[in-house]
Order: C-alpha cells, then structure tokens, then sequence
C-alpha cells in the first residue's frame, strides 16, 4: 500500500521509494502539521537538485547553507535552523553507522526490541519516535521483526489511530488528530 502522509501525492511518493526520507519526515513530525513534516523531505530533495535523498550527501553539507534550504519559504519546518542541524547530525549517523543506507538498521534486526533500540540510538529519536516509527515500518513498510508490536508500545496496536502509523487516507488522519485531541482534553482535565 503507498504511503499517504503527506497528503501530497509527489511528496508520499518519494517516502514510497525512500527510506531516508521517510526517517527524516518522521524525525520533522514535531511542532508542525504531520503533513508538513512528511512533505518536506520531497521539497529538500528538489531543493538539492535530487529526486532521493542522499545521506552522505546531507551530512557534508555547509551547514548554513543547509539552514538556508530549510529556511527558504516555505520553510521546511517551525524551526529551521534547529531541525537542519539535526537532520544533518541524523545523517551523518546513519552514514557512520549503516553506511549510508538507512534499511540496514532494519535488515537484520533480531528483534522488534533491537529495532527500537537502534532508533532510539539516532540523533533526534526518543523513545516515543522510535516506537512509532517501529510501528510505521511494522504497519505500513512490512518490516515486522518478531515483537515489534510489544516494541512500538501503544503504537503498535491494531485500529489504534494514535499516530502517523495509522494514516492511510484523509479519514485515518482525521480519526489520529481525534485520538491526540481526545487525550489532550483527558490529561487537561486530569491536571483541573
């Protein structure tokens, strides 16, 4: 199934085609609009004079002109400066690590938990991002190493609606932005 993140066919196609893309949108996914965040590995590309994302290529980049590319309007994020710094550390880590190819911190996972702790390793994934992402790549990219369900957490769940994880249409975006409202609300009135 292809991906619909961004909402953006052109967009969600090069998530389809490109693991690092579909990292870094996941790395992005924070203080803007999810469809922001997964829309803006495709502008990046186009912005480098690509049709994929390059690891190697991103993480040699002048850092201020990095900065300018996520800063050029429409910025590639709330806080351009910040996040370049960080997708560039992200990709200097996957170049150090997985030599430049991202499916390699999944092609041999042992395990859901592996999984997880690999992710968690990476600049910019928390635990929470992680789990996610485990869930993204379990539900929707077929990677589902034996617990990866007990690794993604609450993620993992089936019909959950909790996160990018379970967008596959304008519908499922509208029943997770239900779900984060909801426990919004819940933990506001918790906090009374």
């Amino acid at each position: 199934m292809p991906l619909r993140l961004s909402q953006n066919a052109d967009a969600d196609a090069l998530l389809d085609r490109d693991p690092l893309a579909l990292l870094i949108g996941m790395l992005l996914d924070q203080q803007v609009p999810m469809e922001h965040a997964f829309w803006a590995p495709a502008e990046l590309a186009a912005r480098l004079g690509r049709d994929r994302l390059d690891a190697a290529e991103i993480a040699a980049h002048d850092p201020e002109a990095l900065v300018a590319i996520f800063a050029t309007p429409r910025a590639l994020h709330r806080y351009p400066k910040a996040m370049a710094a960080r997708v560039q550390a992200l990709c200097a880590a996957v170049v150090e690590h997985y030599d430049g190819d991202i499916t390699r911190l999944w092609a041999d996972v042992p395990d859901g938990a592996t999984l997880r702790s690999r992710l968690v390793a990476l600049p910019g994934y928390g635990m929470q991002k992680a789990q996610i992402f485990t869930a993204l790549l379990g539900k929707q990219r077929g990677v589902t190493p034996p617990g990866w369900r007990e690794a993604a957490g609450a993620y993992g769940e089936e019909g959950g609606f909790r996160s990018v994880a379970d967008v596959v249409d304008p519908e499922s975006l509208a029943k997770v932005r239900e779900t984060k409202q909801a426990a919004k609300a819940a933990a506001k009135a918790a906090k009374g």
